[in-house]
């Protein structure tokens, strides 16, 4: 019985060592009664797991966005401003003259202003594949955020029938307490009455077990406001809003199990993770092309226009004579730019192939995996289904076991050490019936992660 409160307890303090939350209870809190479909909803809304994923597909976005605008002509501007020697055109005309010496008082100022457009031609893949690249990652993202949403679901699984199995296991105890009661109480009548099977013995007997039925009682009730504090964590609830579950009873879905080979498939084709991988490899092995296209150059189509003007400083119009201070020309051309290195491109390319590699090897991890983690909690779910089976029949025929005890006891011809028996198997009995109904909810919500199910759709029963 111990063991089986303290797995009730578990669920509550898992979530308060990652958040401090206090408990709900003063007067003038609003109480939110949700289902489970309802806290899951909540959760995901609030989640900062969600909000962080939805960052990185934000900034995901952005790299796309900035791939692509690279298709786009990119503008240069270049202004200038400051002194410039004056000038005239008798300097150079009509022969140049070479000993004209530099005074301060020549000085005169100038402005300035130069523009480049290059649209790019042909960059070999720099551009075409680094979309790829954010194109993918952007689903990687998307991937990982649903992941992250199935993880919440299944946390606030956790707490939601740790609730309710706390309440359960508190109805199991009460129904103790109040055998221990009526059997103290027949006890002491036949004392009392001077009766042959009145034992004061049994007395003590009753009120030892009452004593450890009683511990167990406050144990359920703090797993159950633990639990409550964790769903309350997870939903991210204010301290004037308490949470509280809609179902009453911890019940067994209506649903059937499917056949392993099925959800085996189901996993392959739903889970986050391999569409991660598949995104992944898909943007890992553009990101190894578009450092290959650094091998090559990049073809562009450039438009310049310059132009600067001085203050007494005389315009010369000569094709041969570039004056830097005063003059406006411009042009088209066609042009290449190419980037040659020793090892610094071969060592970015075998980069980003070791990151192709790795992904590689992560993907035969999950072919292996994942199916064992589909098994494993299928295995788990026709073990706990059973379970529920044997400890119903095993707390049945404890209580009748009990009442058939009872009966002997109340003629005479029982001892009073059966009836205790009886009492102690039946309340272990059904307690172990609610912990293995909470198991099998727990294996089904495990075995509806591991194949990535919707996490709202999956709580249907």
């Amino acid at each position: 019985m111990m063991q089986l409160v303290r797995s009730t307890l578990a669920v509550g303090f898992a979530a308060l060592f990652s958040a401090s939350t206090a408990l709900a209870g003063s007067p003038g809190h609003t109480t939110l009664v949700l289902d489970l479909d309802e806290c899951i909803r909540s959760a995901l809304q609030t989640s900062p797991e969600i909000g962080e994923a939805q960052a990185d597909l934000a900034f995901t976005s952005s790299k796309l966005e900035e791939a692509k605008s690279y298709r786009y002509p990119q503008i240069n501007i270049m202004s200038l401003f400051g002194p410039a020697p004056g000038a005239k055109q008798n300097d150079i005309s009509p022969y140049v003259k070479t000993d004209k010496a530099f005074s301060i008082r020549d000085l005169t100022w100038f402005t300035s202003a130069d523009v480049m457009i290059t649209q790019p031609l042909w960059t070999f893949g720099k551009i075409s594949e680094n979309m790829k690249a954010a194109t993918h990652g952007m689903e990687v993202d998307k991937s990982r955020k649903r992941q992250k949403a199935n993880e919440v679901a299944l946390e606030v699984k956790k707490y939601y029938y740790g609730v309710l199995l706390a309440r359960e296991l508190q109805n199991v105890l009460a129904e103790l307490q109040l055998y221990m009661l009526q059997g103290k109480q027949k006890v002491q009548q036949m004392i009392d009455n001077e009766s042959a099977s009145g034992d004061p013995m049994d007395l003590f007997k009753i009120d030892a077990y009452s004593g450890a039925v009683n511990k167990y009682m406050e144990e359920a009730i703090k797993g159950e406001k633990l639990a409550l504090a964790a769903l309350k964590a997870r939903l991210t609830l204010g301290n004037t809003v308490d949470v509280n579950v809609a179902a009453e009873r911890l019940e067994m879905p209506r649903e059937q199990t499917p056949e392993l080979s099925a959800v085996v498939e189901r996993a392959r084709t739903q889970r986050p993770e391999f569409r991660q991988l598949a995104e992944g490899t898909a943007a890992r092995t553009a990101l190894v092309e578009a450092a290959r296209s650094n091998y090559y150059p990049d073809v562009f189509l450039a438009g310049i226009f310059s132009w600067a003007y001085a203050d007494d400083r005389e315009r010369i119009k000569n094709p041969y004579i570039s004056d830097t201070f005063n003059h406006a020309y411009g042009g088209v051309a066609l042009g290449i730019k190419w980037k040659l290195d020793f090892g610094i491109t071969g060592a970015k390319v075998a980069a980003e192939q070791a990151q192709l590699n790795r992904l590689s090897s992560t993907k035969r991890y999950a072919d292996s995996y994942i199916p064992l983690q589909v098994q494993k909690a299928w295995l788990e779910m026709q073990e706990q289904q059973k379970n529920v089976s044997i400890t119903q029949h095993a707390y049945q025929s404890a209580r009748k076991w009990g009442a058939a005890a009872l009966a002997n006891f109340d003629f005479g011809v029982g001892n009073p050490r059966d009836v205790f028996d009886a009492v102690e198997v039946y309340g272990k009995m059904k307690a172990a019936h609610y912990q293995a109904i909470y198991d099998y909810l727990m294996a089904k919500a495990n075995l509806d992660y591991a194949m990535g199910e919707h996490p709202v759709t999956a709580t249907q029963p």
